[in-house]
């Protein structure tokens, strides 16, 4: 059994904590929304610091929105690296920017402790279900000590490098998602307003090289017009910022993130920050002015239209 400090119990980071009580570790706990009342009934401990929480833990899990969070926690007043003692574990699971975070582990480790960033992919229902994917930044070391830990909250678990490495795989991952979601959305959009069903449209394209989890959890949720957050389209933003960011500085071109970024925006800018990702439909939707599965459709590819020779006089 270890001590853990677990920090930032939102969406993503209340049922990872969770199945760390359930595996059997003693957890410290602190967030600023407050500790879900389960994680407590479960045995966690509530703190009412971060610094509080990592003084009596050996390691000192992150699960935090955004760059500065992390920055915040760990070096603020009050923050992680107050109640630092060499020999201790921080792991950030943020999804945050790799070269903030190469000074955040230089910092840490000028405390004589170790640093892994490892953020995750899988979105709510793989926090609940304990099957993420996690990709690690750090040491060898230090990811052998952490693997049985990880192994409580994701099923894909790879050391992809060095600091950094962990979090630039998770911007690399974070392109392909939002480029698929955009493409389902687009696909659907285009099927309903032809008037064709999309509930068959995606049980055919499931048997086929167009599946993928995003047609098969996303599509569903466009269909079922379910876009309460698993994954909000403002985190999603914020991690293509972070690729947009680091395509200037590397040099090269991302042309298709950047469209899908610009579709997040218009998602935020009408009010749809805080929907899930696959929210992005809504936008192409009203591009089309149609929603996906409506039932009076403006144009049916499937009727006979006439032709550009029928046209000609």
């Amino acid at each position: 059994m270890s001590k853990i400090a677990f920090i930032g119990l939102g969406i993503m980071g209340a049922p990872m904590a969770l199945n760390l009580l359930r595996g059997g570790h003693q957890l410290y706990l602190h967030s600023r929304s407050g500790v879900p009342a389960d994680l407590a009934a479960q045995g966690g401990h509530v703190c009412k610091s971060a610094s509080d929480a990592a003084r009596q833990a050996e390691i000192i899990i992150m699960m935090v929105p955004d760059t500065p969070d992390v920055e915040k926690v760990l070096f603020a007043e009050n923050g992680v690296a107050t109640a630092l003692t060499p020999g201790k574990i921080v792991v950030d699971m943020s999804s945050i920017s790799p070269i903030e975070t190469k000074r955040f582990a230089a910092r840490i480790r000028e405390l004589q402790c170790e640093y892994l960033d490892a953020p995750v992919s899988g979105g709510d229902v793989g926090a609940k279900n304990g099957t993420l994917t996690i990709m690690v930044g750090g040491s060898q070391t230090s990811y052998n000590k952490l693997k049985p830990i990880f192994a409580l909250m994701g099923k894909n678990v790879t050391l992809i490098g060095s600091n950094g490495a962990g979090q630039t795989c998770k911007i690399a991952n974070q392109i392909i998602v939002a480029l698929a979601i955009e493409a389902v959305a687009e696909a659907f959009v285009f099927a309903s307003k032809s008037g064709v069903d999309v509930s068959k449209v995606r049980q055919a394209l499931m048997g086929g090289f167009a599946s993928s989890r995003v047609l098969e959890l996303h599509g569903q949720r466009m269909i079922d017009r379910a876009f309460e957050p698993g994954f909000r389209v403002e985190l999603h933003q914020k991690d293509l910022n972070l690729a947009l960011n680091g395509a200037r500085t590397l040099g090269v071109s991302l042309p298709n993130t950047a469209t899908a970024q610009q579709l997040f925006n218009a998602c935020v800018a009408d009010g749809g920050g805080r929907q899930d990702h696959s929210a992005l439909a809504r936008t192409l939707e009203k591009m089309a002015n149609h929603q996906i599965g409506q039932t009076e459709v403006a144009h049916k590819l499937t009727e006979d239209q006439p032709t550009q020779r029928d046209t000609k006089t």
